[in-house]
């Protein structure tokens, strides 16, 4: 046992947090990150100068609070998402991990489950435990895939109080079908389920894939969660945000903190949003250089599965641990997610993808 876990140990902690380890992963001082799902491009010039603007002129009232309902914010954000929402539907935080940590603080809680379908994004059991939530999980196929029939039958079983779908899926890359959503919305009917669908790379999909924003209309328990920190490239600025019924947002007014958006967040958020279109140029490029990883990895005899998102998730490796660490070593920093024979990378620039295929052939090589 470490000295830092020893006096960690002799605080008065919380039992169901004891052992816990914090989410995160290795930022190491290499050449190219791929390992984290950021977007790699850098905000452009004018977007640069459009925040520097918009935040200098939030400066000179930093003596006052900041509007604690952050109305532009959300008037720019309805007006992003369409699909006729409103201002009333949208509700953000710092990041959509305080958006969903909010949800958990209302309608999870002691005595209370949330429920998720792993592999799938990380944080949901540990936004669970800081809730005092119990978290259980269900099961995709042996391909990673969760179909409409079998996540009904097990949020039935389950009767969960949360439901987590996250699509497309973190780590794997692969989009739900709205049949899904809708599956386990009406499978949770009987225990009054929250579903929460966490579209954060909803952006980077293929063509012609649905969001579950169309299915709200009529779905009080339905929330779908977005993030301007992939697309927008703030991953920095920590904006996230959800559409839902207007009660949803009620609800999350009763455990927010007191102005929990600062005015600084805000005008970072406003002036990105009203440069959306400069912002979202490179997501073409993204997608492209993320299907030309599938397409090498393919031909290099690996298994990358079909990605959606702005990262490739790939089996079919042999010694994971030894191709982690030759990447390191030629300057690529990946994602080891713990799943046997399979690696994470993030779709960067041209000439970073460029660096990672031709690393990755050369030690498959070797």
């Amino acid at each position: 046992m470490t000295e830092q876990l020893e006096k960690l140990n002799r605080l008065p902690l919380r039992d169901d947090l004891r052992g816990l380890t914090p989410y995160g992963a290795p930022q190491l001082e290499v050449p190219i990150l791929l390992n984290v799902n950021e977007n790699t491009h850098g905000l452009p010039r004018e977007v640069q100068d459009a925040i520097t603007a918009s935040v200098q002129q939030a400066v000179s009232g930093l003596n006052r609070y900041p509007d604690r309902e952050f109305t532009e914010l959300r008037e720019r954000l309805s007006a992003y998402l369409g699909h006729g929402l409103g201002i009333e539907n949208i509700w953000a935080g710092n990041g959509s991990n305080e958006v969903l940590q909010q949800v958990l603080q209302a309608f999870g809680g002691p005595s209370r489950t949330a429920m998720s379908f792993p592999p799938t994004y990380s944080m949901y059991p540990l936004l669970s435990s800081g809730t005092g939530t119990r978290y259980i999980t269900g099961e995709r196929a042996a391909d990673f895939t969760l179909s409409a029939d079998s996540a009904a039958e097990q949020v039935r079983a389950a009767a969960p109080n949360i439901v987590f779908l996250c699509t497309p899926n973190n780590p794997t890359g692969t989009a739900l079908g709205l049949d899904v959503v809708d599956a386990v919305y009406e499978a949770g009917a009987a225990s009054n389920a929250i579903v929460i669908v966490d579209e954060a790379y909803a952006e980077f999909s293929h063509a012609g894939t649905p969001s579950a924003l169309e299915l709200l209309p009529g779905r009080e328990r339905l929330i779908v969660s977005r993030t301007m920190s992939k697309a927008f490239a703030l991953a920095g600025a920590r904006l996230g945000y959800l559409a839902a019924a207007p009660e949803i947002a009620d609800a999350l007014r009763l455990v927010r903190l007191p102005y929990h958006l600062s005015a600084v967040t805000q005008a970072t958020a406003n002036a990105a949003l009203a440069h959306s279109d400069a912002l979202l140029a490179n997501v073409e490029d993204i997608k492209a250089q993320r299907d030309r990883i599938v397409t090498e990895l393919t031909a290099m005899g690996l298994q990358p599965a079909p990605s959606d998102a702005n990262f490739v998730f790939f089996g079919g490796v042999a010694d994971p641990a030894r191709i982690w660490q030759g990447l390191l070593e030629a300057g690529v920093l990946i994602r080891d997610v713990g799943i046997p024979g399979h690696l994470r990378v993030t779709a960067g620039t041209e000439a970073e993808t460029t660096a990672f295929l031709a690393s990755l052939r050369a030690l498959l090589a070797s």
